[in-house]
């Protein structure tokens, strides 16, 4: 296989790792222990916690944003490039819609930016459920495309035929990891651990019960996992007295399903909930927020998709949200169709190229010892002087 150039050089060691675990390599299975970057506090520091509900909580911060939007990449990246005539991209989601608030979503918000910025024709299938992905490929290849974007872990074997048997079209694959790739064949990854981890600093730096919980997906996933424990690890970190309470869901379309779960972590007493399952957990995170209690979203900003800007109830409510740059990936695999750098192999997405970052708090009042130590934490992390004690292939703690 070959490794993208936009790799760095802490990703080229995940890529190591992610041949190792092709090949059969057992995982670690020490206990994750982590410092605080930047200020050389240990794992069991005291925690900066609120001292107030969440509609209190304190002197009100700005989170520091490393988002930078897909219109400002075009412009300072892309403004002079020519772009083949009639160049165009398909996308077929996973289970789930264009506008599901989460990855889906973002994946399609990536294709909009490229079609926006380079003025290519589009088109995207919405999957209904795992029997469709075949024919919905089918589908998308009868226009031709010089592009197809599939999303999520579960697209990855059928993916993969359609590239060999397409040579002609580059895949984009989300969240697909593969032991070999052909050239025209790239998996966008992203390190979920680091991201979890963050929603977890979050979670321990917020609670006052000393209780959190994390709604997530399906357990069969491997970035979901890599969520859930990461999400455990960070909350453990900045707070050593925290339980973590955890449920797997087999369907990331089930917001009813979402918003049980929650409830019932609400009532063993957690006060802050992550939402890492799709449509699922925004259900969970809502549920959360609409009772007064913290919640924190994940691959998106969720205040915009899940709280309608801020319009719906709850919405002070909502944390941060861990954010995987499902659209960069997305954009910057497209632009390198266009210009003729596209590479098969990995494209690891991690904080220290700004692919895993938080988003802004917006109506939150989180106090500003919380933002200083998140953007700490974030900062450690993209530097290497933070790791999170979970392996970037299988998930599980070291």
């Amino acid at each position: 296989m070959r490794v993208s150039r936009w790799l760095t050089l802490s990703s080229v060691a995940v890529v190591l790792l992610l041949l190792a675990a092709a090949c059969g390599n057992d995982p670690a299975t020490e206990s994750p222990t982590a410092a605080a970057g930047g200020t050389g506090s240990e794992a069991g520091s005291e925690p900066a916690t609120s001292s107030e509900a969440p509609s209190e909580a304190g002197t009100e911060a700005t989170a520091t944003s490393s988002i930078t939007p897909l219109d400002e990449i075009c412009a300072e990246e892309y403004a002079d490039v020519e772009v083949p005539e009639d160049f165009s991209v398909g996308l077929v989601t996973d289970i789930g819609s264009v506008d599901d608030g989460t990855f889906n979503q973002y994946a399609f918000e990536g294709m909009q930016a490229a079609e926006e910025c380079f003025g290519i024709e589009t088109n995207f299938i919405e999957t209904a459920n795992e029997a469709d992905y075949t024919n919905n490929l089918t589908t998308i290849m009868r226009d031709d495309p010089d592009v197809v974007v599939t999303v999520g872990f579960l697209l990855a074997d059928a993916t993969l035929q359609f590239a060999q048997d397409n040579p002609d079209t580059n895949f984009i694959g989300v969240d697909q990891f593969q032991e070999e790739y052909p050239d025209n064949y790239v998996g966008v990854l992203f390190r979920e651990d680091q991201g979890g981890y963050l929603a977890g600093a979050m979670a321990g730096l917020l609670t006052e019960s000393d209780v959190v919980g994390v709604v997530a997906g399906r357990e069969d996933v491997p970035p979901v996992v890599r969520l859930v424990n990461g999400y455990r690890a960070g909350a453990e970190a900045v707070n050593p007295d925290v339980e973590v309470l955890e449920v797997y869901n087999q369907s990331f379309t089930d917001d009813a399903k979402g918003r049980s779960d929650a409830q019932q972590m609400l009532g063993e007493g957690a006060d802050v909930i992550f939402g890492a399952g799709g449509q699922t957990g925004s259900g969970g995170i809502r549920a959360a927020a609409e009772s007064g209690a913290w919640a924190i979203g994940v691959d998106q900003d969720e205040y915009f998709t899940t709280f309608d800007e801020g319009a719906a109830q709850g919405s002070e409510s909502l944390a941060t949200s861990a954010v995987k740059r499902v659209d960069l990936g997305v954009f910057q695999q497209i632009a390198a169709s266009i210009t003729g750098d596209f590479e098969g192999g990995v494209f690891l997405l991690e904080a220290a190229n700004d692919g895993i970052t938080y988003a802004p708090f917006h109506d939150a009042d989180i106090p500003e010892e919380v933002a200083t130590r998140m953007e700490e934490i974030r900062q450690g992390l993209a530097d290497g002087s933070i790791d999170t004690g979970i392996d970037p292939v299988t998930g599980l703690p070291k």
